[in-house]
């Protein structure tokens, strides 16, 4: 197949191209021009989506997979200029266009954010406004947007929370990095919570087979296939890492009051007992049992836990990160500060 990628510089667009090379696929990139540098026999194209896509022009792709489409005008301006050059559109999208997460096992059909062109343009015309403040309506809208302009030729994947090297987020690097290095890890909430996530390997490769089929549909993409709980998960990294850390958990209104941030300060914590914000009415239950019974079907599939975090563990100790370089986790005084505080109730 002779394929496009939008992106593939970065985590899931590297690692697809990857995969997609190891497969004999032709594989053309368009991006602003940083590239892997290890990867050969790809053709590029630098060009910009907020403006200059002369390079897709004239052009004809059997697939494409657009890995960095976030900003609903971009995603309006490039599915325009490929529609009648592709037969195949593949659009990342997240599981973050759902309204919200009240639900347990929430599936594709759950109602997703609403929004308008107009609205998603007068949010987005300042390149310094804080756009992420609407991801999940982006996302939603840019579904909308693909599936209009290319009808029946669109597959929209709604990620979960991706793993693997290169993991620009820090989320799941930062367990991994603070279980290696061992003693007290305030750990969040109830051991037994669920938790959820997707390595970019399994992710690519059923891409990869949906693509050369030329499916289309909406799916819900994150795992496993079976419920894992966050001491499982936390287990596996001590495993991995050879690590003698002591996980010391703290209830979810301990780090409440003390005002812990979900998700940025703990990653894969979402209060299961308490509403996210103030002005949410319910908790949000179901953030990490998102229904992938259609994905699975397709034929996706997982490999072991430890493989991902293994990997992980290997690439992040190369790093060699200073504490303010963390994108996420909690910084060492205040977690020796709340330890101290728990050792005393």
């Amino acid at each position: 197949m002779k394929i496009l990628v939008l992106g593939g510089s970065r985590f899931l667009g590297k690692r697809f191209v990857e995969e997609a090379l190891t497969k004999n696929h032709e594989v053309t990139i368009f991006n602003r021009g940083i590239q892997n540098p290890k990867i050969k026999d790809v053709e590029i194209i630098t060009g910009n989506r907020f403006g200059n896509l002369k390079g897709l022009q004239n052009r004809y792709w059997d697939a494409v997979l657009d890995t960095s489409g976030f900003i609903p005008y971009t995603v309006q301006n490039t599915t325009t200029l490929l529609k009648d050059r592709v037969k195949q559109y593949t659009f990342i999208s997240s599981i973050s266009v759902y309204k919200d997460w009240i639900q347990e096992n929430l599936d594709e059909n759950y109602p997703v954010f609403e929004m308008t062109l107009d609205e998603a343009n007068e949010l987005s015309k300042d390149v310094n406004a804080p756009v992420y403040e609407n991801y999940g309506h982006f996302k939603a809208l840019c579904e909308r947007i693909a599936e209009k302009n290319l009808p029946g030729r669109v597959l929209n994947v709604r990620a979960g929370q991706l793993i693997g090297p290169n993991d620009y987020t820090d989320r799941i690097p930062y367990w991994i990095h603070r279980i290696a290095k061992g003693g007290q890890v305030l750990v969040p909430g109830n051991p037994n919570r669920r938790v959820q996530f997707i390595d970019n390997k399994d992710l690519t490769k059923w891409l990869l087979t949906l693509m050369c089929s030329y499916s289309e549909g909406t799916y819900n993409a994150t795992g496993p296939n079976y419920p894992l709980t966050m001491k499982e998960f936390l287990d596996i990294c001590i495993k991995v890492t050879g690590s003698d850390a002591q996980l010391v958990w703290a209830d979810e209104g301990f780090l409440l009051e003390h005002k812990v941030a979900p998700w940025t300060e703990m990653p894969l914590w979402v209060p299961e007992d308490f509403p996210l914000a103030t002005e949410l009415e319910q908790p949000w239950k179901g953030a990490f049992s998102i229904n992938i019974e259609k994905a699975v079907k397709s034929g996706l599939t997982f490999r072991p836990i430890e493989e991902s975090i293994s990997e992980i563990y290997v690439w992040e100790k190369q790093r060699n990160l200073s504490e303010e370089d963390w994108l996420s986790g909690m910084r060492e005084d205040k977690e020796k500060e709340l330890l101290a505080k728990l050792a005393r109730k």
